[in-house]
């Protein structure tokens, strides 16, 4: 790596000569201005707006512009006879708990390098020194003609500086949070904790900037020659109304991305909620089609689970096929007592036995027609 800056550490009365050299790199693709028709490159010139002729960079300086407009010209001879201490030296102010940065201030990063072999002892001494005391170093530098705010600490068996910005850079964020009358649920918290538990620890190591490679692949495939493939941007979603049920299905698609099925979620919902499962009642084929109420009169005995016996199966079968029997041997004149049978209130659950004699109509006919012949004859 190549530094850019050359000066020392200076803590207390010991003096740690280092390089500085930038721990990041941007990989963002750079594009240039061109003319479209000829693909000539397009520059800027620095142009003189009073006489509109290009000035060189050896005529060019500085200069401060007050409020009311003028320009004050400022060299850097001016600014080099400025006193400043820290122009080669990064001046530990103290030392403080990392959490006691504030994440707004973290700028650029640089790695601090021993220049030299005899630094290295000193630069090992303030390394371990950091790295036994879990604090970090805040310290004064300057760079690039001005003077910055730091923080030292320890990365790997490397010291790496942050520039920090000043705290009366950072802004206060007065207007930015919502209303106070909003509240927040114990359930939508439990919600939102089991998604952050669903979604896990992010592996930092994976991430990685999808619209560069896009950006790549678009380049690639133009220099190629060959057509770009155009996809589909995903339209936004609407207002999210229902915040728990948003929450739920983010809980659910969570856990199906991370392998778990889609019914699991589903059948602990619904142990949760306490529904009941469907039960369909027992038939036989055309018997339970054609015995009309008969059907949803046995349906309810079955969910409830209340007579469930052995016993009371097999005398419903045998009325099912008593039922078969009497309903092919009945006449056509007699099915009007049957579909009064049908009618009656859903209400009244007679015992399997007695509904079995309600629907035999021709064993119940010719009972009527014995007793009605009994009292003519005690009448006569």
């Amino acid at each position: 790596m190549r530094s850019i800056w050359n000066g020392s550490i200076s803590f207390g009365l010991v003096s740690i000569p280092v390089k500085l050299m930038n721990a990041t790199e941007n990989h963002a693709i750079s594009f240039r201005q061109i003319h479209l028709e000829d693909g000539g490159r397009i520059r800027y010139r620095k142009v003189c707006e009073l006489d509109e002729e290009e000035v060189p960079a050896s005529e060019t300086v500085k200069a401060y512009e007050d409020a009311d407009g003028t320009v004050i010209p400022v060299t850097d001879e001016d600014l080099a006879s400025l006193p400043l201490p820290t122009a080669k030296t990064i001046e530990i102010e103290g030392f403080v708990p990392a959490s006691a940065i504030d994440p707004l201030q973290l700028d650029s990063a640089y790695y601090l390098e021993a220049n030299g072999v005899p630094a290295a002892k000193p630069y090992a001494l303030l390394r371990e020194a950091l790295r036994r005391s879990g604090k970090v170093a805040v310290a004064k530098y300057a760079l690039r003609g001005r003077e910055r705010l730091g923080m030292l600490r320890v990365s790997d068996d490397v010291i790496a500086m942050h520039a920090l910005l000043w705290p009366d850079e950072i802004r206060a964020p007065e207007g930015v949070a919502p209303d106070a009358d909003v509240k927040v649920r114990d359930a939508e918290l439990d919600l939102a904790d089991a998604l952050m538990n669903t979604l896990g620890d992010a592996d930092m190591e994976t991430l990685h900037d999808d619209y560069r490679e896009a950006v790549e692949e678009l380049v690639a495939a133009k220099a190629a020659g060959e057509p770009v493939a155009e996809e589909e941007a995903e339209k936004p979603e609407g207002k999210v109304i229902d915040l728990m049920a948003a929450l739920e299905n983010s809980v659910r698609a969570a856990k199906e991305s991370h392998g778990e099925s889609e019914g699991e979620s589903h059948g602990e919902s619904n142990r949760e909620e306490g529904e009941v499962a469907d039960v369909h009642p027992i038939g036989s084929g055309r018997g339970g089609r054609k015995s009309g109420g008969s059907a949803s009169k046995r349906a309810p005995s079955k969910r409830t689970g209340e007579k469930g016996t052995a016993e009371k199966k097999g005398a419903a079968k045998k009325s099912a096929s008593a039922e078969k029997t009497t309903a092919k041997k009945t006449p056509a004149k007699k099915a009007p007592a049957k579909k009064a049978a049908a009618k009656e209130p859903a209400s009244t659950k007679a015992p399997a036995k007695k509904t079995a004699a309600k629907k035999t109509p021709a064993k119940k006919t010719a009972a009527k027609k014995s007793s009605g012949g009994t009292r003519k004859r005690t009448s006569a």
